[in-house]
């Protein structure tokens, strides 16, 4: 039921041109609503220039002294989100003076949702007025508010804004007035409009509940005739309405974004808006499905004027038949039509959902989660990428409950998108970053994850080219080398391995290993090196092992032929004068001396290309044959030549020789 409800409204009001409408602005004293974003644009040289900003909605001219006047006009001109299209040039109008203006002013002046502006000052004969500026304001903004909770994402700087495109905030899924019929010719009167939404009152038709969804159009057919015709009203009184399926309608006239003047509540109707669940709801409530509209429209109409819908306001009465005209009243953001006057609207039932109602309307996205963050690789806490990543999220909140989502890139936002998105694909630059998923309820509230980004799009570099040296060991079929090599990245390295002759992981900690290679048989060794973004680099080394017998040696001094199986080839040279000395030439970039090792050997000096290398001692505790004892490598292969030189060694004076071993 709905008794004493009335289309008038407060008496005192003021008028305000938004986009040529007149729309009328409540003087009664209220709970201010949150100030939106604002941006600054200085018109210097009387003229100023931003063809990229962050959005905004509305804008006038204002400069510091409010007793100055500006002599002249200001024209600026917009741009519009949705087109790209650029407005017409338009004037704004000089406002009055008032004792509490603390800046001198133009009208303001609605252009939509636009992120661009031009402005000329025009027709001036004078100085212009110190510190004229365009202010440009976005009302749906999530701008820090008393009445906002410090979840609320912080706002990024303009320059930071300006190439990202914020999504247009989403009106509710619901059927409009041409959709469900209403008779436009039985409405008395253009639309008025009142103040930024600071109320929402819920109501219930009390038309019954014996209907299906089906006959929901025909229902508010009937209520706006009723409410034109019987009871003399310009059109249906309540701004939306929901059928016991959920579905939303769009009610009185004038645009769902617009803060619609409504005949729903009387004493209250300024400043705020009113949905009425169709049927009667006394003895039993709506369904979850009915509550969860009846919030998304509360949160969309309350949220786009910076008021949390969880939260409380004091409003002044235009008279009604439970509070006198003037009386100050504090209300739930959500209430009841009975909280405001005298009735049983909405009925006990759903009067007792209210909290239920407001917990959805106010609250933050829930169960908000990271699902996964395409093109990378997750790696102790990190995601590691190329470059280009693809952030999956999800919340148990409805779509129709979400703004938008934001993601933000060390702190400036770098994507939006709609509320029904769940992923986005965005570059970040090389480097560590924080990256922030952000979800923005319908009632300004945010849920937010961060996680840490590690951008590289450059590959792993060989600090160390691979190289196969020779290596002490045993000389037979095979011949013992090292593959050396280092691999470095920045970001750290992955995975390095070897891809030939057979793949095998060398692990990112190592930096050589012991290797056997035929003699006389090409060898290759190829190595892959990952990063931790997958990047990699190959990089490849071959060289063919040659043997050169004792034989082979240009010696002076004496040495005698030795025969013995374990050999190599089965003989060796063997000397025990101090001086005699064998000496090999050969082109390669590694060379290693075999020789027999036993309790009997000496020492031999070691000579390379001239230069002494030192003192090689042979003994050992038992026989050792063709081992190579000493090597030496070299950047790249050139000629060199190697001499061995017995020293004659006090009581072990014999030395056996078994050649020479280099790498070409």
């Amino acid at each position: 039921m709905h008794r004493n409800r009335t289309n008038t409204r407060a008496a005192t009001a003021l008028l305000t041109i938004v986009a040529g409408t007149l729309i009328p602005r409540s003087t009664a004293a209220a709970e201010p609503a949150a100030p939106p974003e604002l941006q600054t644009v200085t018109l210097s040289g009387a003229a100023a220039d931003r063809p990229q900003t962050s959005p905004f909605s509305l804008l006038g001219a204002t400069w510091s002294d409010p007793a100055a006047r500006l002599d002249g006009g200001v024209r600026v001109r917009t741009r519009a989100i949705a087109t790209g299209r650029w407005s017409p040039w338009q004037t704004l109008e000089a406002d009055s003076v008032s004792p509490a203006d603390r800046r001198g002013s133009t009208d303001p002046l609605w252009v939509g949702p636009s992120n661009g502006l031009e402005a000329r000052v025009v027709g001036t004969h004078g100085p212009l007025p110190a510190d004229l500026r365009v202010d440009l304001f976005n009302p749906d903004a999530g701008g820090a508010a008393t009445s906002r909770p410090t979840t609320s994402a912080p706002t990024a700087p303009i320059s930071a804004r300006a190439a990202v495109t914020i999504p247009v905030r989403p009106v509710p899924r619901m059927v409009l007035r041409g959709q469900w019929g209403a008779d436009e010719s039985i409405v008395r009167g253009k639309p008025e409009y009142t103040g930024a939404v600071q109320e929402f009152f819920v109501h219930h038709t009390a038309t019954g509940n014996n209907y299906s969804c089906s006959q929901s159009a025909s229902i508010i057919r009937g209520i706006q005739a009723y409410h034109v015709r019987s009871r003399g009203w310009d059109d249906i009184g309540y701004n939306f309405l929901v059928d016991k399926c959920g579905t939303i309608f769009e009610g009185r006239g004038g645009g769902v974004q617009m803060p619609v003047l409504g005949a729903h509540t009387m004493g209250f109707n300024t400043d705020a808006s009113a949905v009425a669940a169709i049927g009667t709801y006394g003895g039993s409530g709506v369904s979850a499905t009915v509550r969860r509209a009846i919030a998304t429209v509360a949160a969309y109409k309350l949220g786009a004027a910076g008021n949390l819908p969880s939260g409380r306001v004091v409003l002044t009465s235009g008279g009604s038949n439970r509070y006198p005209a003037g009386a100050r009243v504090e209300m739930w953001r959500i209430s009841g039509h009975r909280d405001a006057g005298r009735t049983d609207c909405p009925g006990d039932a759903l009067y007792r959902q209210l909290p239920a109602i407001r917990a959805i309307a106010g609250g933050a996205p829930a169960g908000f989660r990271l699902l996964g963050m395409g093109g990378t690789w997750p790696y102790e806490g990190m995601w590691f990428t190329k470059g280009t990543i693809t952030p999956r999220w999800d919340t148990r909140t409805a779509s129709a409950l979400i703004n938008r989502f934001e993601i933000y890139v060390d702190g400036v936002l770098a994507a939006a998108v709609p509320g029904t998105h769940r992923t986005t694909t965005l570059t970040v630059s090389p480097g560590k970053h924080a990256v922030s998923v952000r979800a923005l309820h319908l009632s300004g509230r945010v849920a937010g994850i961060t996680t840490t980004v590690y951008a590289d799009a450059v590959a792993p570099v060989f600090d160390k080219e691979p190289d196969l040296v020779l290596r002490p060991g045993t000389i037979g079929a095979t011949v013992p080398v090292r593959l050396d090599w280092k691999a470095g990245d920045p970001g750290g390295l992955i995975y390095v391995g070897l891809t030939k002759p057979t793949r095998t992981n060398l692990l990112t900690t190592t930096t050589s290993r012991n290797l056997a290679v035929r003699a006389g048989v090409p060898a290759t060794y190829a190595i892959v090196a990952g990063d931790r973004a997958r990047n990699t680099v190959n990089a490849s080394v071959t060289r063919t092992p040659v043997v050169l017998s004792e034989a082979a040696s240009q010696r002076t001094g004496t040495w005698r032929l030795l025969n013995n199986p374990a050999y190599l080839g089965g003989t060796a040279l063997g000397a025990s004068t101090a001086g005699s000395s064998a000496s090999w030439t050969f082109s390669g970039s590694s060379v290693a001396l075999a020789f027999s090792r036993g309790s009997k050997a000496g020492r031999v000096r070691v000579f390379v290309d001239g230069q002494a290398q030192g003192t090689v001692d042979l003994k050992a505790t038992g026989p050792l044959n063709r081992q190579a004892v000493w090597s030496r490598w070299w950047a790249g292969s050139s000629e060199h030549t190697v001499r061995v030189e017995v020293e004659g060694t006090t009581g072990r004076p014999g030395v056996a020789i078994d050649g020479l071993v280099y790498l070409k």
